[in-house]
């Protein structure tokens, strides 16, 4: 099947869509499983003289957690964590805001949709233009709302003994050809996956993402909870190709660097090369606005950056900081070669996405 994104001029990145992201009923899943858990800044320098933050995380405490400690042992700030799913947490902070008990200080969500809920909702703080300049205006939210930290690209991996390169498909399309009936691996369940559906469904519209859904069920592909478990799968050659993001497959080449996988990037203007970010928000209402910016600028800054870069694998967003010398370079900045998503193009959002994933039969 031909790429029917070939001619189309691309806008802005799927970051941008959190405005116009819903969450209603069940929550999408997060970057992988999530566990349950209660600029460099160097000195604990706050005007309420506060020494702890409160962090709900959307992303995983394997990801995090370590730059938390990062922080805590540079600034003196300790931080409560609450860990779980970006939408599942996103939806608990309304609920605590409307009963006028936000618990929260700075939210942290793998998922745009979530962030674009509580904007909706009024319950995003207006972040320090001092913290929004630290990255790049395509991964920051318009209103001063929120700030991207780090991001990713949807890929497709392979394994290195099925198949050579040349064999790979240039458009994630093409993965509804018959030929490859039994050998891909999907996580419809999961929150980037989901994030892509959504991103399909803004550039070719509701019928041809359905019928690219449709067509990919019809291949029988293998179903699996989480990115990490597509990538190991197909370093067994359980199936031959998987679509995930990009760095779960360097996280597992460093830990065993003769495994079988490598990462294939469909062409930058398919969807299938979606581009995603993380961000980070603080809570309207917060008592402890001053620690809040702290840690935010620190994920910002170099140390947190290159975390981000060299610990797992992520692109770096804060201006003028680079990705692990093993990633392929992407500029997030430049809108215009990266291709993404504009927020005010979406509609649907993240429950109508889920509808549709659901009707393709793609979860059954």
């Amino acid at each position: 099947m031909s790429n029917p994104l070939t001619s189309r001029p691309r806008t802005r990145l799927l970051a941008g869509a959190v405005a116009a992201l819903t969450l209603i009923g069940a929550a999408c899943g997060s970057d992988d499983s999530t566990s349950p858990s209660g600029t460099d800044s160097t000195s604990p320098s706050t005007t309420s003289g506060a020494t702890s933050v409160t962090l709900y995380s959307g992303r995983t405490e394997d990801l995090v957690q370590p730059i938390l400690d990062e922080f805590t042992a540079a600034t003196g700030i300790s931080v409560d964590v609450k860990y779980g799913d970006s939408a599942d947490l996103a939806l608990l902070l309304e609920e605590e805001a409307a009963a006028g008990d936000a618990r929260a200080d700075v939210f942290l969500s793998q998922s745009p949709g979530s962030l674009g809920f509580l904007e909706q909702n009024g319950r995003l703080a207006e972040l320090p233009q001092t913290t929004l300049d630290l990255v790049p205006a395509t991964v920051r939210d318009d209103g001063g709302r929120w700030v991207g930290f780090s991001g990713r690209q949807r890929v497709l991996v392979y394994n290195t003994d099925l198949l050579d390169e040349s064999e790979l498909p240039t458009s994630v399309f093409d993965l509804t050809d018959p030929a490859w009936k039994g050998r891909i691996g999907v996580a419809p369940s999961n929150g980037s996956f989901q994030d892509f559906v959504t991103a399909m469904r803004v550039t070719e519209g509701d019928d041809a993402t359905l019928a690219f859904l449709e067509g990919l069920d019809a291949n029988d592909p293998v179903l699996y909870p989480k990115n990490s478990a597509i990538v190991a799968a197909v370093g067994r050659g359980e199936v031959d190709v998987g679509l995930v993001n990009h760095y779960y497959n360097f996280r597992a080449l460093e830990e065993d660097p003769d495994a079988p996988s490598a990462n294939h990037q469909f062409a930058a203007d398919d969807p299938g090369s979606t581009l995603i970010i993380t961000g980070a928000a603080i809570i309207e209402g917060t008592d402890r606005p001053d620690v809040a910016t702290q840690l935010i600028d620190f994920l910002l800054g170099s140390t947190g950056q290159q975390y981000f870069a060299n610990e797992t694998f992520e692109y770096p967003l804060a201006s003028g900081e680079s990705p692990a010398a093993t990633i392929p370079p992407i500029d997030f900045g430049d809108a215009d070669d990266v291709g993404g998503i504009a927020f005010e193009d979406l509609a649907g959002g993240l429950e109508a996405t889920r509808e549709l994933i659901a009707k393709s039969g793609l979860e059954s």
